[in-house]
């Protein structure tokens, strides 16, 4: 790899949780694939990954309730065991997931089923698609085809004209997990594709009527990003969905290389408030793995190296 990237660096990513091991030996090494599949089916067994699935309650929930409260919800902790890349076929994991669809209902419909408020119905179509086998006919799907705006994103505001940052990211996840589930899909392709063109028109950051940055927050590197939209996150989406890097991308990139410390690792940033389950790293200002591994990887994608 390039400049930015060094023994030192991976020896100490490798240093840590299976959740961002396997990752790493995934995305910034050359470890054989078996080796990386063995990593990977560890998340279920120990370290954060177990620990999250010893959490659940009897009634399926994590945390007391479905979506709050923030962050150790049942909608919550699944977007973390996302996350991690946990897998779905671990008879741990498949035990607990059959529980929340069996015994967990947001609002009047089963968990998986939830189509109502777009930013979570985003959110549920990524966590049906990642761990539920049979995923060709949920209903989030056209309830989010039919709700994509001109400007090609989504809005939790049904009312408004223009799209919300937050909804489409969180739309866009969604859709991608749900296109690699099914195999592929020229409708699913074709409304993410209009999504993506959202994103790069606006530099993945700037107000397109008025030239300015929406939010300063943005260019903070949160993690877990919970329900909110920085350029990260954006990126490593970019990165995940296989999307040829694009010039209009430049200005992002620069904000999140720009961050890299004198030691070869990038910080965590901007915590969003809340309950945690447990703390999976320092705190904000200090090195974070999880923000290391996530920019090496887009580096990587975007520099082609």
């Amino acid at each position: 790899m390039s400049w930015y990237i060094s023994g030192v660096t991976i020896d100490w990513l490798l240093d840590s949780d299976p959740a961002i091991r396997w990752q790493v030996m995934r995305d910034l090494t050359d470890a054989e694939a078996t080796s990386v599949e063995r990593e990977r089916a560890l998340v279920a067994r120990e370290g954060w990954g177990a620990r999250l699935l010893d959490l659940q309650d009897d009634d399926g929930n994590w945390g007391g309730g479905v979506y709050s409260p923030k962050w150790i919800s049942t909608t919550y902790t699944l977007l973390l065991l996302r996350h991690f890349g946990i897998l779905p076929a671990d008879p741990r994991v498949r035990g607990a997931v059959d529980r929340v669809t069996e015994q967990v209902r947001m609002g009047a419909r089963p968990f998986f089923q939830y189509s109502t408020e777009l930013c979570i119905t985003g959110m549920t179509l990524a966590l049906g698609s990642y761990f539920i086998p049979d995923r060709h006919g949920p209903p989030q799907r056209e309830v989010l085809f039919a709700k994509q705006k001109e400007d090609g994103g989504w809005n939790c505001h049904v009312a408004s004209n223009r799209s919300s940052f937050h909804t489409t990211i969180s739309v866009l996840e969604g859709l991608l997990e749900h296109e690699r589930a099914v195999g592929g899909d020229t409708e699913l392709a074709a409304a993410r594709m209009k999504a993506h063109e959202y994103l790069l028109e606006r530099r993945l950051m700037y107000s397109l009527s008025t030239g300015e940055l929406v939010s300063p927050r943005w260019l903070l590197m949160s993690f877990p990003p919970r329900w909110f939209y920085d350029v990260l996150r954006a990126l490593d989406y970019l990165r995940d969905a296989d999307v040829e890097p694009d010039p209009r991308c430049d200005e992002a990139i620069e904000v999140i290389r720009s961050k890299r410390r004198s030691d070869g690792t990038w910080p965590l940033q901007n915590p969003h408030p809340g309950q945690v389950h447990f703390q999976m790293e320092e705190g904000a200002g200090k090195p974070s793995r999880w923000n290391t591994l996530r920019v090496l990887r887009v580096l990587h994608w975007y520099d082609g190296v």
